[in-house]
């Protein structure tokens, strides 16, 4: 099995960017914990992190056919894109939404996603914790 993991804008900053809400762990941090839970559930993981919409759309559609399942934290364009929710919903391969902090107990703009309609699951407010139980979900569905 293999999953492509998905960072959207910002989570770069994962350490430095508002840790009353994001903790003081970094973006690599986060990619280590994957990559060792992928190993211990026996599946490869693909960890991928952008600024830019266009990369996330282009990642996407690369996975039909490559990827078993995608995890992905879209970030702020969880508010704002369709073309992510587009990509989604045309290629079918099972994507877990994630979110570190809960949106839906933050500004009233982040309780909006335009993606969840094409996963199959959302996981939020778990912290880094919540892309394991991402790769456990899918991991589950595949079998």
């Amino acid at each position: 099995m293999h999953i492509l993991v998905l960072n959207g804008p910002n989570l770069n900053l994962l350490g430095v960017r508002e840790p009353e809400h994001y903790g003081t762990q970094t973006l690599a941090d986060l990619t280590a914990m994957i990559e060792a839970e992928a190993a211990d559930m026996g599946i490869t993981v693909e960890c991928r992190q952008t600024n830019h919409e266009g990369d996330l759309v282009d990642w996407i559609q690369s996975a039909y056919g490559t990827a078993d399942g995608i995890v992905i934290n879209p970030a702020a364009y969880t508010h704002t894109s369709i073309a992510i929710f587009d990509a989604v919903n045309g290629v079918k391969v099972p994507t877990v939404e994630v979110h570190i902090t809960d949106p839906d107990t933050r500004e009233p703009f982040r309780r909006v996603s335009y993606i969840r309609p094409a996963c199959i699951a959302t996981v939020k407010g778990k912290g880094f914790a919540g892309y394991l139980e991402a790769m456990h979900i899918l991991a589950d569905r595949m079998k």
